[in-house]
């Protein structure tokens, strides 16, 4: 299992755009990616739970990754939210 801890840079925190690329690229893996914010969690594969969660600028996020390419998957989802969050 990987972790990843990121604070949501973006000034208007986790909208649209950043929720569906983040969903994108959970999606190309086979891992299991959940976001984890406010107590609340969901997988990434589904944009508009993310969105729900109401993710601001500020709030620290954490990523989990459970799966068979859970390395490369960490990666990935580094990558999306070091450039658009």
């Amino acid at each position: 299992m990987k972790k990843l801890e990121h604070q949501i840079a973006d000034p208007i925190g986790i909208h649209a755009r950043p929720a569906e690329r983040l969903a994108q690229a959970a999606g190309a893996f086979q891992s299991k990616i959940v976001i984890a914010a406010h107590g609340d969690e969901t997988e990434a594969i589904y944009p508009l739970s993310v969105l729900g969660m109401n993710i601001r600028h500020g709030d620290t996020v954490t990523v989990t990754i459970e799966g068979p390419d859970e390395v490369q998957a960490a990666q990935a989802i580094a990558d999306v939210l070091k450039e658009c969050l």
